[in-house]
């Protein structure tokens, strides 16, 4: 039975059901009451029945811990414990067995920290809930709520626990996510509405009768989800991890086929065979890139943006279009009152009156607050009483009130779009011109209209027009500029006229190529290429629908754009998971916070180039991370393998390749800390690049070795058993070395590295440089020798730094930037000297100067590096 036949056979069976029992009844069970709860009433029911929230199902953390040794991998290396005890090679047992609980235990603890990060980040994401206690509306979290409460639910809102709704129109409520209903159903007073449920129109109370544990769906705080999503950039990490697992099963073969051949001691061969293996796989990989998310997300929090989807944080590196709300993200939107336009002598003073009698107060709805506050007397509105009220939604984009005046006599008043209530007014032919163009030279101003109409029972009549002026934000033409300069496309998203688009983009210094979204299809029509290329150029977009916006970023995603999407609605949902990379803007609703990957908590753009900027970081340690583990793989694998066939010579034992493997895993981690430049263009995985450098350096790694085995076999005279001491203190400090040229494309000192990542790596190399010297389960080396290694690894460091700038250069030529390319960042820089100023006039010639001088050395510099 599925949950939806569940619920209908709850209301048929259960006599004292909530959902079922007549209401006069559930509000004295309850203790209903319009001025709600007192908050002692509310502190005692929350003990009672618990916090609004569903208990988590988590496992034990002994169970967890061991998880990590179950799996292909951990299996490898019980298996070379196991064999390593069968041919009593007690010092390989216990360092193999040490291996396996480092991973183990390194696992489990950066596992553990993503999970407090984003518990954290959870709970800055929680829903509010608009409650009444003790005759006063609050917004406590909806984990606080309880039976008996009286909420609030409006359009956009995720339903915070199990309600009946009292008294006022039905709203429509999506379901979907919870019985699979693929429509929104009508739910009328007196009728239930279920946790996780989401408002899709309309505005109503509601009796809560059912939380946390009792409720039917949801957890309705887990706005932040596990995603278990396979991004590009995982995808592409996991192919680097394939290549380097097929190719270490191939050489592993090969080396045991030759071993059976020569007729080596199987057990010891299979042994060796399989630490080889361990120590070719990329173990610490999804370590890395997990910690290297968690850190980002971090990092980002502090900025005020939290990500729900930790994947979010690879899409952002290579998004190239982001289409941008104009209202809250490109505007302050703080809306003020200008002069209202009036028909037939109207006093101005009664448009005002009748657009606030059209008002709701207490949805502190931006609208609203500029039309309340352009009142000269306030205290004219307690003369008038709201017998109705229909909220706005985005299909009828108008609100409408029923009021009934001082004698008892009922009138509606209505605001909206212009053109909606010019289309609703019985007098529309009398004023149609006249309106018409009132609005277009407000909106030649950069005003929105409001058009105000009256209905005394006679039919509609507009009263006039009110002007709205939402102000550019102070840092949104520096941060357009910033985006440009970045390599992405801000395009502009509104509902507004064409006009007031056009306005608002040439302020913003954005390109004034705005397209009317009037003409465009919904997210069924195939657009033809001419229409989808005018989608493509264009600078903006005006008068959308929701529909709209999902087409648009469809059109542009099918054009092999990567997108970025900002909304705030109910409406903007669809778009926003369509989107590769959806924004959930400051003040955004809960349905469109759970659709969106990334939610931000202050208004603006600026917070959302920060995320970009930061993703590219990522992007670009792990993509030095790749470089490196491919080139160390290569170097141990080729060199070992060869070894074995050409000189019939084990030059490392088990023991060796374990501890190397352990050292260098456990240092990498830093590389999630370090410092690293982020490019000026969208990021992507350029696969030639990075097998093409990483080959390189991991070949040139081979010679070095084969160099330093003939130096010490057949120059310094050393025994085997010292050449292999030798060998491994060689592949542990070069190897190490290697981080410090894959973190850079010019040379290794053009990018300082973080301090953890320094001490990481020259810390794990005095351990390895201490083992080899007094000999841990190997022939101790002595201090000569050691220092001999280290000198022989840093002349080559040198000679490898030099050979991958060339390698860079084949694999990854850099373009030369087009003049026009240099304009646009020398125009950024100079209205950035502008603002930095104070806007001060007069210095316009002296900014525009000092920015070329900037930029052009800038470029020089680049040129320089990369020859």
């Amino acid at each position: 039975m599925d949950l939806k036949k569940k619920l209908n056979s709850a209301q048929c069976d259960v006599k004292d059901n909530p959902i079922s029992m007549p209401m006069p009844k559930l509000q004295e069970k309850l203790g209903f009451s319009l001025q709600g709860l007192s908050q002692a009433e509310a502190q005692k029911r929350l003990v009672q029945y618990g916090p609004n929230e569903l208990e988590e199902k988590k496992s034990h953390p002994l169970l967890k811990f061991l998880s990590y040794f179950w799996g292909p991998i951990p299996w490898m290396i019980e298996i070379a414990v196991i064999l390593s005890a069968v041919v009593r090679h007690w010092p390989d047992f216990f360092i193999i067995l040490l291996l396996l609980f480092a991973n183990a235990i390194v696992g489990f603890w950066e596992e553990r920290q993503a999970a407090n990060a984003i518990a954290a980040l959870k709970a800055k994401l929680a829903i509010k809930a608009r409650v009444i206690r003790d005759g006063k509306w609050v917004n406590p979290e909806a984990r606080e709520l309880v039976p008996g409460d009286v909420i609030r639910l409006r359009q956009g809102d995720i339903v915070p626990a199990d309600a009946r709704l009292l008294d006022g129109d039905p709203v429509e409520v999506d379901q979907s996510a919870l019985t699979g209903e693929s429509l929104p159903i009508t739910r009328k007073s007196g009728e239930a509405v279920f946790s996780g449920s989401i408002v899709r129109q309309g505005e109503i109370g509601a009796l809560v009768y059912g939380t946390g544990m009792n409720t039917y769906f949801g957890k309705t705080a887990e706005l932040v989800q596990e995603a278990h999503t396979v991004s590009h950039f995982q995808k592409a990490v996991l192919k680097i991890g394939n290549y380097l697992i097929i190719l270490a099963g191939i050489l592993v073969a090969v080396i045991i086929t030759v071993a059976i051949f020569r007729g080596d001691p199987i057990l010891t061969t299979l042994q060796f065979a399989l630490v080889l293996t361990v120590a070719s796989i990329p173990v610490a990989m999804p370590t890395v890139l997990s910690v290297t998310m968690a850190v980002g997300a971090r990092l980002l929090s502090k900025s005020q943006a939290i990500v729900s989807r930790l994947v979010a944080i690879e899409e952002l590196a290579g998004v190239d279009i982001l289409c941008a709300d104009k209202t809250g993200t490109l505007t302050q939107n703080k809306l003020t009152l200008g002069d209202p336009f009036s028909v037939d002598n109207i006093p101005p003073e009664q448009v005002i009156l009748y657009a606030a009698l059209a008002s709701r107060e207490d949805n502190h709805d931006t609208i609203d607050a500029a039309v309340l506050s352009g009142l000269k007397n306030k205290d004219e509105m307690k003369s008038y009483q709201m017998v109705h009220f229909q909220p706005f939604d985005a299909v009828n984009k108008r609100t409408e009130a029923t009021i009934k005046d001082q004698n008892g006599k009922e009138f509606k008043v209505a605001k909206g779009a212009p053109q909606v209530i010019l289309a609703l007014s019985a007098n529309r032919t009398q004023v149609k011109d006249v309106v018409e163009k009132a609005v277009d030279e407000f909106a030649a101003r950069g005003f929105r209209s409001l058009g105000v109409a009256r209905d005394d029972g006679n039919g509609w009549q507009l009263l006039g027009v009110l002007p709205l002026f939402d102000p550019p934000r102070e840092d949104a033409k520096a941060t357009i500029a910033t985006a440009t300069q970045m390599g992405v496309k801000v395009k502009m998203v509104t509902g507004d006229q064409l006009a007031i688009a056009k306005e608002t983009a040439q302020k913003l210094g954005m390109g004034t190529n705005i397209l009317d979204a009037t003409g465009l299809g919904d997210e069924k029509k195939l657009e033809t290429a001419e229409v989808a290329e005018s989608i493509e150029k264009a600078d903006g977009f005006a008068q959308v629908f929701p529909a709209h916006k999902f087409h648009i970023v469809d059109v542009l995603q099918k054009r092999g754009h990567i997108v970025g999407m900002t909304g705030d609605g109910v409406n903007d949902a669809p778009a926003l998971k369509k989107a590769d990379c959806g924004i959930a803007v400051s003040n955004a609703t809960d349905a469109a916070r759970a659709a969106a990957a990334i939610v931000l908590l202050t208004p603006g753009l600026s917070v959302i180039i920060d995320a970009i900027k930061e993703s590219r970081k990522i992007f670009q340690r792990m993509n030095s991370y790749a470089i490196y583990r491919i080139a160390e793989t290569l170097r141990v694998l080729f060199f070992m393998t060869l070894a074995i066939l050409i000189f019939n010579f084990y030059p490392l034992t088990a023991v060796m390749i374990v501890m190397l493997a352990l050292l260098n895993d456990g240092a990498i981690l830093s590389i999630a800390y370090d410092n690293v430049h982020y490019k000026d263009q969208p990021e992507s995985w350029n696969m030639r690049m990075v097998l093409g450098v990483a080959t390189v350096l991991g070949l040139i790694g081979v010679v070095s070795a084969f160099l330093l085995f003939y130096l010490g076999e057949n120059v310094f005279h050393l025994d085997r058993s010292h050449i292999q001491t030798l060998m491994y203190l060689k592949l542990s400090v070069a190897g190490h070395l290697t981080i410090f040229l894959t973190r850079t494309r010019g040379p290794f000192w053009t990018i300082r590295p973080a301090n953890i990542l320094w001490v990481a790596v020259v810390g794990t190399q005095m351990i390895a440089t201490l083992i080899a010297v007094y000999g841990f389960l190997m022939t101790p080396l002595g201090w000569k020798w050691a220092g001999f290694v280290w000198g022989y690894a840093i002349a080559w460091f040198l000679v490898n730094d030099q050979l991958k700038r060339l390698a860079y250069r084949i694999f990854d030529p850099i373009k030369p930037k087009t003049s026009s390319d240099l304009a646009s960042q020398i125009s950024s820089r100079a209205y950035e000297l502008y603002e930095q100023r104070g806007q001060e006039e007069g210095h316009a010639d002296e900014d525009w100067k000092q920015a070329e001088r900037e930029i052009r050395e800038k470029e020089k510099s680049r040129k320089d590096q990369n020859k």
